[in-house]
Order: structure tokens, then C-alpha cells, then sequence
């Protein structure tokens, strides 16, 4: 860890593009700003734990919540018969479906 001393007014920088402002040193409470892209995300760190517990939360996924998903896909043969009937010619359309043909 690196520690630095800085007073009011005094600038830290991490890399080209975040800046941290030392705004006001109060008692034993120093309030900080921070300059930084819009995708850099900046959290206190009790609000940082919360939100990786809610993503730790919902990233578990039990049998039965995959059960129950299961229960509405459609199962892979039923996929592969439709595919089948929905491309193949039939004798209405004018194919011999026997021989893959243009009927006579």
C-alpha cells in the first residue's frame, strides 16, 4: 500500500485519467473528490461489498432453478424434426418427395 500525505487543496492522480481532490480535512474526516471516466466506477467500500454479495447472489444458480428452466425448452429431437418438415419438398408442391425430384 502506499500512503501519502496531502493537505486541502492537493491533487493525487492515478494514471493519465483519474484525479483524487483532497476537498477538506475536518476533525478525523478528509473528504475526497474524484475525477474519472464515466466507466471507471467508483464506490465506497461498504457499498462495493454489497453490490459483489448481490452479484455473488445472483450468479448461483441451483439444480432446481436449471430444472425448471428445463421444463419450458423444447427438447432437441422435436428442434430437429421441425427443421426437417420445414425444409423438405412435398408432392403439393410439385417434388416427388421419394426421389428429391421435380414431380412428372
Amino acid at each position: 500500500m502506499l500512503t501519502l500525505t496531502r493537505s486541502v487543496g492537493e491533487t493525487i492522480r492515478i494514471g493519465d485519467d483519474i484525479e483524487i481532490h483532497v476537498v477538506e480535512v475536518r476533525g478525523g474526516t478528509v473528504r475526497l473528490g474524484f475525477k474519472a471516466p464515466r466507466e471507471v466506477a467508483i464506490h465506497r467500500e461498504e457499498v462495493y461489498r454489497q453490490i459483489a454479495e448481490a452479484n455473488l447472489l445472483a450468479a448461483q444458480v441451483t439444480a432446481d432453478t436449471l430444472g425448471a428452466l428445463a421444463a419450458f425448452a423444447p427438447s432437441a429431437p422435436a428442434e430437429e424434426k421441425q427443421a426437417d418438415t420445414a425444409t423438405a419438398p412435398t408432392a403439393a408442391e410439385g417434388h416427388d418427395v421419394t426421389a428429391g425430384r421435380p414431380a412428372d
